[in-house]
Protein backbone atom coordinates (compact mmCIF):
# COMPACT_ATOMS: atom_id res chain seq x y z
CA UNK A 1 0.00 0.00 0.00
CA UNK A 2 2.53 2.41 0.31
CA UNK A 3 3.27 3.15 -3.04
CA UNK A 4 -0.10 3.64 -3.54
CA UNK A 5 0.33 7.19 -1.80
CA UNK A 6 3.07 8.30 -3.35
CA UNK A 7 1.93 11.10 -6.10
CA UNK A 8 3.72 10.72 -9.29
CA UNK A 9 7.02 9.72 -7.25
CA UNK A 10 7.32 12.40 -6.06
CA UNK A 11 9.37 13.16 -2.77
CA UNK A 12 8.36 15.41 0.35
CA UNK A 13 10.48 18.39 -0.77
CA UNK A 14 8.84 18.27 -4.29
CA UNK A 15 5.77 17.74 -3.15
CA UNK A 16 6.14 21.02 -0.59
CA UNK A 17 7.87 22.53 -3.59
CA UNK A 18 4.30 22.66 -5.80
CA UNK A 19 2.52 23.46 -2.82
CA UNK A 20 4.53 26.55 -1.64
CA UNK A 21 3.96 27.44 -5.50
CA UNK A 22 0.09 26.80 -5.50
CA UNK A 23 -0.24 28.89 -1.88
CA UNK A 24 1.57 31.52 -3.33
CA UNK A 25 -0.30 31.81 -6.20
CA UNK A 26 -3.63 32.00 -4.01
CA UNK A 27 -2.04 34.93 -2.14
CA UNK A 28 -0.96 36.97 -5.30
CA UNK A 29 -4.37 36.06 -6.39
CA UNK A 30 -6.10 37.34 -3.60
CA UNK A 31 -4.12 40.27 -3.02
CA UNK A 32 -4.93 41.14 -6.31
CA UNK A 33 -8.71 41.51 -6.08
CA UNK A 34 -7.36 43.98 -2.86
CA UNK A 35 -7.88 41.82 0.15
CA UNK A 36 -5.65 42.20 2.72
CA UNK A 37 -3.51 39.36 3.27
CA UNK A 38 -3.41 40.41 7.30
CA UNK A 39 -6.98 39.02 6.63
CA UNK A 40 -7.04 35.87 5.30
CA UNK A 41 -3.36 34.42 5.70
CA UNK A 42 -4.52 32.52 8.86
CA UNK A 43 -7.61 30.94 6.51
CA UNK A 44 -4.84 29.24 4.13
CA UNK A 45 -3.73 26.41 5.21
CA UNK A 46 -0.46 25.12 5.71
CA UNK A 47 2.38 24.02 2.74
CA UNK A 48 2.48 20.80 4.74
CA UNK A 49 -1.57 20.79 5.34
CA UNK A 50 -1.75 21.29 1.19
CA UNK A 51 0.49 18.49 0.36
CA UNK A 52 -1.61 15.93 2.95
CA UNK A 53 -4.99 16.74 1.22
CA UNK A 54 -3.13 16.54 -1.99
CA UNK A 55 -1.66 12.88 -1.41
CA UNK A 56 -5.46 12.39 -0.13
CA UNK A 57 -6.88 13.33 -3.23
CA UNK A 58 -4.94 11.36 -5.00
CA UNK A 59 -5.69 8.53 -3.01
CA UNK A 60 -9.33 8.90 -3.41
CA UNK A 61 -8.84 9.07 -7.44
CA UNK A 62 -7.26 5.96 -7.32
CA UNK A 63 -9.89 4.52 -5.62
CA UNK A 64 -12.70 5.43 -8.34
CA UNK A 65 -13.08 8.65 -7.03
CA UNK A 66 -15.32 7.54 -3.68
CA UNK A 67 -15.39 9.61 -1.06
CA UNK A 68 -13.77 7.66 2.41
CA UNK A 69 -16.16 6.42 5.13
CA UNK A 70 -14.47 8.43 8.54
CA UNK A 71 -12.57 5.58 9.42
CA UNK A 72 -11.29 4.72 6.21
CA UNK A 73 -10.40 8.67 6.12
CA UNK A 74 -8.49 8.48 9.49
CA UNK A 75 -6.50 5.38 7.75
CA UNK A 76 -5.74 7.42 4.47
CA UNK A 77 -4.17 10.02 6.77
CA UNK A 78 -2.62 7.57 9.03
CA UNK A 79 -1.07 5.74 5.83
CA UNK A 80 0.05 9.36 4.69
CA UNK A 81 2.09 10.11 7.96
CA UNK A 82 3.63 6.35 7.80
CA UNK A 83 4.49 7.16 3.67
CA UNK A 84 5.86 10.41 4.59
CA UNK A 85 7.46 10.56 7.78
CA UNK A 86 7.79 14.29 7.86
CA UNK A 87 4.36 14.81 7.49
CA UNK A 88 3.25 12.90 10.84
CA UNK A 89 2.90 15.92 12.72
CA UNK A 90 0.53 18.23 10.23
CA UNK A 91 -1.72 14.55 9.63
CA UNK A 92 -1.92 14.11 13.38
CA UNK A 93 -2.97 17.69 14.22
CA UNK A 94 -5.42 17.30 10.91
CA UNK A 95 -7.32 13.70 12.19
CA UNK A 96 -7.70 15.93 15.80
CA UNK A 97 -9.15 18.70 13.89
CA UNK A 98 -11.55 16.44 11.94
CA UNK A 99 -12.20 14.36 14.94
Amino acid sequence: MTEQFRARGASVEVLRAEAHDERETVIMERARRGEDPWDFMTELPTVDELVVWTLRAAAIERDGGRLPSPARHYRLLRQIALDYPDLTPTVWRMIDVVS
